[in-house]
């Protein structure tokens, strides 16, 4: 069972005093983190005019095996190495949430800090999957969503089962900066400049030269 929020007075994120401060909150275990990454991040940022982004490094993906998944620390590490700038935070407090879902971390979150307009992002390689993902419609129900485009994904992303159940609540990427502060389900679909890179095929390569 997860842990009452109310139980965390510190979760590694010290949240502006400001109410309606514009905040994406990014979400995985980044085995390990890269430029693919940092890609979404920085266009979420930029075209939905956020204050801020917030990396949220998991202990694990409850979908995924951890059979070899470095320690937590380890990865938070490497995600501050790559994200270095003055908008984007890096934390590692769904730890201490006890519970893996991002269901229960969006709950957490918009409840800790109501003040401020939170954005859900992911990469289009995730919405091929959402709808396999705890509570997914709640998600959909919580927070509105921006997908980045990753390579190789967006005609199957957006053919996915999650798609086609949200399809009437998308949003034109024209209208991406308004995404902020809408009320769910809204979700928009950002085509950018792609990164060719992949964790796996990361991790592959780091085992081939091993």
């Amino acid at each position: 069972m997860p842990r009452s929020p109310r139980s965390f007075g510190a979760i590694g994120v010290k949240a502006p005093v400001q109410r309606g401060r514009r905040v994406g909150l990014m979400g995985g275990s980044f085995n390990p983190p890269h430029q693919g990454h940092l890609l979404a991040a920085r266009e979420a940022l930029a075209r939905l005019g956020l204050d801020e982004l917030w990396w949220i490094v998991t202990p694990g993906n409850p979908l995924k095996s951890h059979g070899g998944l470095p320690p937590l620390s380890e990865r938070v590490a490497a995600v501050r190495a790559l994200a270095r700038h003055p908008r984007m935070r890096v934390t590692s407090f769904e730890e201490a949430l006890g519970s893996p879902y991002t269901a229960v971390t969006l709950g957490f979150l918009t409840r800790r800090f109501p003040g401020l307009d939170f954005v859900w992002v992911m990469g289009a390689d995730n919405l091929v999957t959402f709808h396999r993902w705890q509570d997914w419609r709640g998600i959909a129900n919580a927070l509105p969503i921006v997908i980045v485009d990753r390579p190789g994904y967006r005609f199957k992303a957006l053919s996915s089962k999650a798609a086609n159940a949200l399809w009437r609540y998308r949003l034109p990427e024209s209208q991406a900066r308004s995404l902020p502060g809408r009320k769910p389900p809204a979700w928009v679909f950002l085509t950018n400049p792609l990164a060719y890179h992949s964790s796996t095929v990361i991790r592959q390569s780091y085992e081939k030269a091993e």
